[in-house]
This record gives C-alpha cells, sequence and structure tokens, in this order.
C-alpha cells in the first residue's frame, strides 16, 4: 500500500514538471514568435501634447504591420508605459521594459529630460533606443545604441537665425524653460548668435510649470532687443506669448519647434497671432508642392491617423511614425538579434519620413539636414509658411 501511495505521489509530481516544461516551452514558443517593441511616451501630464499623439502612432503602426503579416513571418508586440513626464518614471519604465518585458528595442521618450535620464540604461543592456525628443545631447556625441527622430534644437536654432539675418535682426532677448530641453536650447541659442551676426543682450529663464513670465520678460524689455526667442514646451510658450502681448512689446516673437502642434494656438489664443518658428512640413502638408519628396508620405500618415483616431496629426507624433517604420525595416532579417537591429538602424540611409530624409552614419544618429525644417507664421489661427 505504501509503495502504491508513493507511485501515485511520484507520477503526479512527474505530471506537474511535465506540464509546469510545457508552459515553459510555450511561452518560450510564443515570445520567440513575437518581436516585442518598448515605448515610452508621456501620455498623460503637461507634455501629452507630445506623448499622446506618439503612443497612438506606434500602436496604429503596430497594427498596420501586423495586419500586412508581420516581420518575417513574426507578429509585433508594443509593451508602452507612461512617463508623465517625469524622469523618474522614465527611469522606472526603462527597467521594466528592459528586465521584465525583454524588448528588442525601445520607442521614445518624449521630452529631452526624460530621454536623458534613461540613454546610461538603454547603453549598458545593449538595446536600440530611438527618441522622440530634440534637445542635440541625446545623439551628440554619438552613443551606439541611441537613436532619435525629432530634428535637433541645433538646426532649429539654424533655422530661426537665417530668418533673422534676413530680416536684418540684430538683437535678441532669449527666455528659455529651465530644465533639459531648455538649457540645450539656451547653448544653441548663445553659440550660434555670433555665426549669424546677432547678439543675446538678455538671458532669462521660466519654470515648467509657471503661470507668469512678465517679470523676465520686463527685464528683456529694458534691453531694448530687435526681437526675443522663447524655448520651451507647453504651456510655458503660450504663457510668454500672453504676456508678451499683455506688455505690449511690439517685437517679433519667435518659439522654438517643441510648441509645433495645434495645442500651443488653442493655449495662446490671440497672442499666437504673427508667432514665428521651425518645424517639420506635417503642419503645411497641403501648401506643399506636388514635386516635394515628402508630400505623400505626409498626406498617408495624415490620412491614416486621422481616420483612426478624428483629431489632426502633429509633427510629434510624425517621430513616432519614423521612428517605428525604420525599426520595422531594421528588424528585417535581424531574427531579433539587438546587435543587427542597432546596426540596421545605424546604416539607413535615404528613408524619406514625415519628419525629413534621415541618413544615419556611425558619426551622426539623429540623421537630418537643415531640410527636415520650414519656417511658418501663425496667421489668422492657423499655420502659413513664412512670407508666403
Amino acid at each position: 500500500m505504501q509503495q502504491r501511495k508513493m507511485d501515485a505521489i511520484t507520477l503526479v509530481m512527474a505530471l506537474c514538471v511535465t506540464l509546469v516544461l510545457s508552459s515553459v516551452m510555450a511561452s518560450s514558443a510564443m515570445a520567440a514568435s513575437v518581436y516585442k517593441i518598448g515605448g515610452i511616451f508621456d501620455s498623460t501630464g503637461p507634455a501629452s501634447f507630445l506623448g499622446d499623439p506618439e503612443k497612438k502612432t506606434m500602436e496604429m503602426m503596430v497594427e498596420q504591420i501586423n495586419a500586412a503579416g508581420g516581420i518575417d513571418g513574426k507578429m509585433v508586440e508594443a509593451v508602452i508605459y507612461d512617463s508623465e513626464g517625469d524622469p523618474a518614471k522614465a527611469v522606472s519604465s526603462v527597467n521594466k521594459l528592459l528586465h521584465k518585458d525583454n524588448v528588442l528595442a525601445i520607442i521614445g521618450p518624449s521630452t529631452t529630460p526624460t530621454t536623458l535620464a534613461i540613454t546610461n540604461f538603454v547603453e549598458k543592456a545593449k538595446v536600440p533606443l530611438i527618441s522622440c525628443a530634440a534637445g542635440v545631447e541625446i545623439t551628440s556625441p554619438v552613443k551606439p545604441w541611441v537613436f532619435k527622430t525629432a530634428q535637433s534644437d541645433l538646426l532649429a536654432v539654424a533655422a530661426i537665425y537665417k530668418t533673422m539675418q534676413a530680416k536684418n535682426i540684430k538683437k535678441i532677448g532669449i527666455i528659455t524653460v529651465a530644465n533639459a530641453f531648455g538649457e540645450s536650447g539656451k547653448k544653441q541659442l548663445v553659440g550660434q548668435a555670433k555665426g549669424f551676426g546677432i547678439e543675446v543682450v538678455k538671458q532669462e529663464s521660466f519654470g515648467p510649470n509657471d503661470t507668469d513670465t512678465t517679470s523676465q520678460l520686463t527685464k528683456i524689455k529694458s534691453a531694448s532687443p530687435d526681437a526675443i526667442v522663447c524655448w520651451g514646451t507647453n504651456p510655458g510658450p503660450a504663457v510668454v506669448a500672453k504676456n508678451v502681448k499683455q506688455l505690449k512689446m511690439d517685437i517679433p516673437l519667435y518659439q522654438s519647434h517643441g510648441v509645433a502642434s495645434p495645442k500651443f494656438i488653442e493655449l495662446a489664443g490671440d497672442a499666437a497671432e504673427g508667432i514665428i518658428l521651425p518645424t517639420g512640413k506635417i503642419l503645411v502638408t497641403r501648401l506643399l508642392g506636388a514635386d516635394d519628396p515628402q508630400k505623400k508620405i505626409l498626406e498617408k500618415y495624415e490620412s491614416d491617423y486621422t481616420a483612426k483616431f478624428k483629431s489632426n496629426v502633429s509633427g510629434f507624433g510624425g517621430y513616432a511614425y519614423d521612428a517605428m517604420n525604420m525599426l520595422a525595416s531594421a528588424l528585417k532579417g535581424s531574427g531579433g538579434d539587438k546587435g543587427k537591429i542597432r546596426a540596421a538602424l545605424e546604416a539607413t540611409q535615404k528613408y524619406v519620413g514625415v519628419t525629413g530624409e534621415f541618413n544615419f552614419s556611425a558619426t551622426d544618429h539623429n540623421g537630418l539636414s537643415p531640410d527636415a525644417f520650414v519656417m511658418i507664421e501663425i496667421k489668422g489661427g492657423t499655420w502659413k509658411l513664412l512670407d508666403k
């Protein structure tokens, strides 16, 4: 009797082990049949105007890729976390993606501060990251595993200064947000000024959540500049625009590409009128000539996005669109090998996307030229190509 009990127990244990092993093998087989991609976006919070369209765009792209049969017969799975614009939450998210979810690559984050908070983690883990943020420090100096699709503030400042040069603007005041994006912009604004014959006569800053900047703008006004440049992302730049109008500062106000979305016009209201800024072509697709190499891809993205989400597109969602397209191409033939994915991204040439034409290399992980920007002016509550 005792022997029968022992045999029964042994049989049950053997069955349990078999079930566990079968489950593990099934799980491994399932994992092997899926390419798991991570996303970190500011889906909520003050920068949701950046992160929400990026998240939606990534989800849309994954649906389209899978509907077309996936990549090399494998489906793509998106694992997306909301950083809420908080660098600490971005770090928590990247650790989950790297060590719990075991993703092959990551798209995002949405902002420069959240991106800079996680670059060391992806470098150490050797997992490709394609950021959707603008700060030049993200990819300069080059980090082997870090790429980005947003136009750099280096190019944005050059576009603004070229326009100012043509308008004979010689002296400017600058007001920049007190975070990594603002610091990076300020560095470029100050560093490039002399080369364009421009003098920065006053520098001021504002907090990301400040609701009044009249004190800083009054100091700038006293320096008698020919124009003002504000560098930040919503809502701060809208506050600056309103305060400039309230102070009757009758000089041009330039903004960074960080406010290139309908949300800025909504927040700034009448104070947005006449503001000049650099942006990708997505905001003026209808104004582009038929021979523009980006026009067809811009029209397709706009059509797909508006049909699915019943809302307007923005260049910010375009950053995720380009990132997902280039990543999908890099995944082909990789077998899920992260090193091969990284190498294929770095070898990307002549990819024409929403943001511009990308030409990555071992010395350039942003891959965009000044042609990725057009200068626009806000007129009548909408975007107009400057001087057109």
